[in-house]
């Protein structure tokens, strides 16, 4: 039954099983997010044009701050530069077998030129015009996993692309204001990777206040109901300096940080 699927799934997934009402409508779908994982192994089946356009759409179509509209997919169709984005991201090697590819993009430039046609001055350049268009971008990509996911295709974020996200701003010839946020592949799915236990909703749900004594408990327990060392993994993974340049190509495209 697909309500024992949810309740299996959300087990594997926060530690304990959610008991979805029978009668609820879209239990198909619910199931299918509940139990989606990522794919790095694909089919070499191509995906059909109108389907890659309704995903695109689909993505598009999620809630945008005050319909300001920020978000632009940038679908990587050319072989030589696809070939060129992959070499730049030598951590997903499997990449190149993804029968798509696409760059999500933070967006700023679409409004600017609004202002710019009418002869006005933009009078927003602070964080948040940098926050708005950053989270337009990610809700899209949120999105186009989900759709993709109800449409039987795999995806998997590649944040890697901030790594070099000069050169790929060069590459795909991105104006002022635009800028990656992450990397998507695409394709249907030879296999995809277990599915990964996300820490309780005790810890990651609130109601009415921060709980941060409930978060204590569950980073206690989360190691052990997960079988590893995601604390220790995730201290070794933030121990190295990341991306600390990042801020400094934002600021190039003309966004102020302040």
């Amino acid at each position: 039954m697909t309500t024992d699927r949810i309740a299996a799934a959300t087990a594997r997934r926060y530690g304990t099983a959610l008991l979805a009402p029978k009668s609820l409508p879209g239990l198909e779908a619910l199931a299918a997010l509940n139990e989606r994982s990522v794919c790095r192994r694909y089919r070499r089946d191509a995906v059909p044009e109108d389907v890659v356009r309704l995903l695109c759409a689909s993505a598009l179509a999620a809630p945008s701050k005050s319909d300001l509209q920020q978000a632009t997919i940038v679908r990587l169709a050319d072989p030589a530069k696809r070939a060129a984005v992959c070499a730049l991201l030598p951590g997903s090697p499997w990449l190149g077998q993804a029968p798509e590819l696409f760059i999500i993009c933070a967006d700023g430039w679409r409004l600017r030129r609004l202002f710019a046609r009418r002869e006005k001055e933009f009078p927003n350049e602070h964080l948040d015009a940098f926050f708005n268009a950053t989270v337009d971008a990610a809700i899209a990509l949120g999105a186009f996993v989900s759709a993709a996911e109800l449409a039987g295709l795999g995806t998997c974020p590649i944040s890697e692309v901030r790594n070099h996200v000069a050169e790929i701003d060069g590459l795909l010839e991105l104006p002022d204001w635009v800028v990656p946020i992450a990397g998507l592949a695409l394709g249907y799915p030879e296999s995809k990777e277990p599915l990964s236990a996300r820490l309780s909703l005790s810890a990651t749900v609130h109601t009415n206040r921060y709980d941060r004594q409930a978060v204590e408990r569950e980073l206690d327990a989360y190691d052990a109901r997960r079988g590893k060392d995601w604390s220790g993994a995730k201290l070794t993974q933030y121990s190295t300096v990341w991306r600390a340049d990042f801020g400094a190509h934002v600021g190039r495209k003309k966004y102020r940080l302040v």
